[in-house]
This record gives C-alpha cells, sequence and structure tokens, in this order.
C-alpha cells in the first residue's frame, strides 16, 4: 500500500489539521438556491467588514504552535537576473576625504624607476639563471660552462656570452664567486656593447621637412611610436605633420588621425586601401609647401620574408626621393621585443631592403627576453634611438646604455 503524501497544509506548517466532523443527518441543511434577494448586501466603503469567527477546528494555530522556521528561501537564478537587469545603475561614489596627516598621492616614477620595472621580468630571468649556477663556490670550468648557456639562453647571444665568461675565467678563476659578482661584469659587459649604439635622434633643421619613415613587421608598434614621437617634438616647438601610409588597416589610420588631435598635427591621409607610396608623394609635397620641421610617415606592417611586400616598401622609399632625393632622412625600424631572435633576421633583411637609420625596441616590459638587444647591437651596430616600457607617451625615452645595463642586471639607481 503506497504511502499518502502530506497535505499543502501540513506542508505549509509541520501539523497535519485536525479532522473535520462530518454533520449528522439532522444538521444536513437542503440545498436551497440563491436569490438576489439571499445576497448579502455590499458594505458601505467606510464601514470595515468585520471576519466571522471561524470554527473551532479551522482555527489557524498560534505563534507558539508553529514549528521554528526553516533556512530562509532563495530567489530562483532567473528572477536574479531578471533583478539585476532591471538595477539602477550605479551613482558615482564621491572620491574619500583623505585624512590629515596621511601620506599624500603616489609620486609618479622616475623613467629608471619605469625601465626597472618594464625589464623586471627579463632581470628576473637572468638573476635566477646567475643565482643557481654561483652558489658561494669557486669558479671552475664547469661553472663557467652553466653560465654561458644561461646568457645564452637569456638572448644575449653567443659573443656576449662568451666575453662575460671570459672576463670571469681572466679575474675570477679558482675563487670564490658570487651571484653579485657575476651581476656586476654582465652590467659592464652590457654597457660596453650599448654604450656606441646609444645615440639620440637628431633632427637637422636645415632639412625641412626632415622626413622620418616608420617600418616594422605587423604588430610592433610603429603608429603608436609615431604618437609619442610626434608629442615629444610638438613639446620641443617643432612643426609636426603626419602621414597615414599604413593604408591596409583603417584602424591605423583613425589611431594616427587621434594622436594628430592631441598634438596638433595634421594627418595626410587617404581611404583605406589607397596606393600608399602616392600618399607618401603628397606628404613630402606638402609638408615642404608648408615648411613644416619634422614629417613622420607611417608604413603598414609587412613581414620582411614576403618579397612583394618588401617591393612595396622600397616603391614608398623611391616614390619619397622623387620630391626630396636626401629623403626620408631617418628610417627607423620599430622591433617588438617579444619577438626574440626573430628580431635578428628582421634588422638584416629590413637594413638590406629599406637602409634601416636608426632602431626604436618596444614592448620591453612584456618579454623576458630584453637581452636581444643586446645581441642586435653587437650584431650590427645600428643606433638605438629610443626604448619603450609601455603605453604611456612617458614610457618611452631615449636609450641610454648605462641605465639599460643596471636595469636588465637588477641593480638599483645610483
Amino acid at each position: 500500500m503506497t504511502e499518502k503524501k502530506p497535505g499543502f497544509f501540513q506542508r505549509l506548517f509541520g501539523t497535519q489539521p485536525a479532522p473535520r466532523p462530518a454533520p449528522s443527518p439532522q444538521e444536513t441543511l437542503p440545498e436551497t438556491p440563491i436569490t438576489p434577494d439571499a445576497v448579502p448586501p455590499v458594505p458601505e466603503p467606510s464601514a470595515a467588514p468585520q471576519p466571522e469567527p471561524a470554527p473551532a477546528a479551522e482555527r489557524a494555530p498560534h505563534v507558539e504552535d508553529l514549528p521554528p522556521p526553516g533556512p530562509p528561501e532563495t530567489t530562483p537564478e532567473y528572477i536574479e537576473h531578471v533583478e539585476d537587469g532591471l538595477a539602477a545603475a550605479p551613482q558615482p561614489v564621491a572620491a574619500p576625504i583623505q585624512p590629515a596627516g596621511s601620506p599624500g598621492p603616489v609620486e609618479p616614477q622616475g623613467w629608471f624607476q619605469r625601465l626597472a620595472s618594464g625589464l623586471k621580468r627579463s632581470s628576473d630571468n637572468l638573476t635566477s639563471s646567475i643565482t643557481s649556477v654561483f652558489t658561494k663556490r669557486k669558479l671552475d670550468a664547469a661553472t663557467l660552462e652553466e653560465l654561458e648557456d644561461a646568457l645564452i639562453q637569456a638572448d644575449l647571444g653567443l659573443e656576449t656570452a662568451i666575453a662575460i665568461t671570459e672576463t670571469l675565467r681572466r679575474d675570477r678563476f679558482d675563487k670564490d664567486v658570487s651571484g653579485e659578482d657575476v651581476r656586476a661584469v654582465l652590467a659592464a659587459e652590457v654597457e660596453k656593447v650599448l654604450g656606441p649604439v646609444a645615440q639620440p635622434l637628431l633632427i637637422d633643421s636645415s632639412k625641412k621637412p626632415f622626413v622620418i619613415l616608420m617600418i616594422g613587421v605587423n604588430g610592433s608598434g610603429k603608429t603608436t611610436t609615431i604618437g609619442k614621437l610626434a608629442q615629444k617634438f610638438a613639446a620641443e616647438g617643432k612643426s609636426v605633420m603626419l602621414a597615414a601610409g599604413d593604408t591596409f588597416r583603417a584602424a591605423a589610420i583613425e589611431q594616427l588621425q587621434v594622436w594628430g588631435q592631441r598634438t596638433g598635427a595634421p594627418v595626410i591621409s587617404r581611404p583605406a586601401g589607397a596606393d600608399a607610396s602616392g600618399l607618401a608623394f603628397d606628404a613630402v609635397t606638402q609638408a615642404k609647401a608648408e615648411g613644416r620641421d619634422v614629417l613622420i610617415i607611417d608604413t603598414a606592417g609587412r613581414l620582411q620574408n614576403r618579397d612583394e611586400l618588401m617591393n612595396e616598401l622600397e616603391k614608398v622609399i623611391r616614390v619619397i626621393k622623387k620630391v626630396d632625393p636626401a629623403a626620408p632622412h631617418s628610417t627607423l625600424l620599430t622591433l617588438d621585443a617579444t619577438t626574440g631572435q626573430n628580431a635578428l633576421k628582421q634588422v638584416e633583411i629590413f637594413g638590406k631592403r629599406a637602409g634601416v637609420t636608426g632602431l626604436v625596441m618596444t614592448k620591453l616590459d612584456g618579454t623576458a627576453r630584453g637581452g636581444i638587444l643586446v645581441a642586435i647591437a653587437r650584431k650590427f651596430g645600428l643606433p638605438v634611438h629610443f626604448i619603450g616600457v609601455g603605453e604611456g607617451v612617458a614610457d618611452l625615452e631615449p636609450f641610454e646604455a648605462n641605465d639599460f645595463a643596471r636595469a636588465i642586471a637588477g641593480f638599483e639607481m645610483r
């Protein structure tokens, strides 16, 4: 026999209502039809209806008769979604008043602090490798070999790694060497390599306009670098014009136009898909007619192993020279530090096809492979004009060899 399910009253109050007694035959009333005269009159609005007392058997239980309350009901999930959608928009919260005596706002970091912070991943990678090799033990051939492998893996390049290990072999062989000793030698060797290539970008005022052509692979940061350079030149009082030569991407054209609005520099642009060499010709012609100090021409990102794309870049340069045979006066190759060893191949091919005159290394804050700049400098000796460690304008600065060497070796500012 199946068990009888509890009724609604029992599920609601947890108790079973008292059974209602069946009426006796004497109490059974005959059914009579309801007539209009039998309908009770509707009470006036002012008179509150008085409920009739419920029979004893149907009396609702008193509070003391109820069982203890259970856990609160949870709102069904679909109701919560609806309520979230109907929620009022958040109101702006007033900034808290700073109590007296509390420290003031954090001062902005100087360039070395930003550089050291940006190079932290590269520095941590190097210093951890050095520390794991040198644990206050005497310098022997096996230790030097381990160190050389660690330096090569950090993208410093074979020649730099050999130079560092040979310096240690000559000066400290069979002596106790600490990780800090090795870091000092590392910083000195890196500065020796980078010192000759750390050269500022000089704008020749006798050339109007001084034409800067920005080139590089896709995503290396050309357009953003152009905007930062335009802001720096404008702050120096130079009149700047920009040319949106990346006609393959509408977003690049719009991005350069935004930078032009920020810096007050006019932007020469054409609809997406227009001929880039024709735009470059018009930009140089107009900048020369207006006597602009600087013209910066953007170009589309292109892989160095795509011959047809490199041919297009060569065409842009030939067309520029039709207006000014000496232009472009500076051809800057932007390098994404996160590409590591591939940056070496970029410098080689762009240098041959486009006549690179200087480098801008970007995104050093997003990689542990910042040592690649040392390998590039030792192999090609091209000037490194700027390095970038962030998205802000202040995060692109002229390259300083000593600052870079100390930051990548994990030393504090002197």
